[in-house]
């Protein structure tokens, strides 16, 4: 009786995983640009450094830095982009349009591994909770994040996660809201 409805199934399950799939492949299906106000090619050794007001963008993903470094002695499709800055910035939204932002001393993207690693002061913000750690990886791909606390006292160098409820965010918007409209 149930045979028919499994290769049923089984389609509609592989049809809704490869259609999760293509949405967060789009960014990275995208051709990566940077735009900054100095650049420093060195093609022998496959780097390249831009400095100032460097803005990388793939798709929805966004990196904002005062200098980036650009490893390409791998090859095309694996490249690994260094962002410095004070701090620098990353964006992204992803497959559910949710959006995740991130900033740190220092932000290494791997473009094969589709990972962000994020050092010194790093901070991840993803819909309602935020992560503060010394170092934080995330892998774009599963949504999953590993974070680690610096050696500090008096629990500087712990990782922190803060969670806001639902009711707070929108108790926060509806204020945020009456005083904007309290300025016009």
């Amino acid at each position: 009786m149930y045979k028919p409805l499994i290769p049923l199934a089984t389609s509609l399950f592989l049809a809704i995983a490869s259609g999760a799939v293509l949405a967060s492949e789009d960014d990275f299906s995208q051709p990566i640009k940077i735009g900054s106000n100095t650049q420093f090619i060195d093609g022998k050794n496959k780097t390249a450094l831009y400095k100032e007001d460097v803005l990388i963008t793939q798709g929805s993903l966004l990196i904002e830095a005062d200098e980036v470094e650009v490893i390409a002695s791998e090859g095309s499709g694996r490249e690994i982009f260094i962002a410095r800055g004070k701090p620098a910035s990353y964006s992204q939204t992803l497959e559910d349009g949710t959006s995740v932002s991130a900033k740190a001393n220092e932000i290494r993207y791997e473009v094969i591994n589709r990972t962000i690693s994020l050092t010194g002061n790093a901070e991840l913000q993803q819909d309602t909770s935020k992560v503060q750690g010394d170092n934080i990886t995330f892998d774009m791909i599963t949504e999953q994040l590993l974070a680690t606390g610096g050696a500090g006292k008096d629990g500087e160098g712990r990782v922190t996660t803060v969670f806001t409820p639902e009711t707070i965010r929108k108790t926060s918007s509806k204020k945020d809201k009456k005083e904007n409209e309290g300025n016009e």
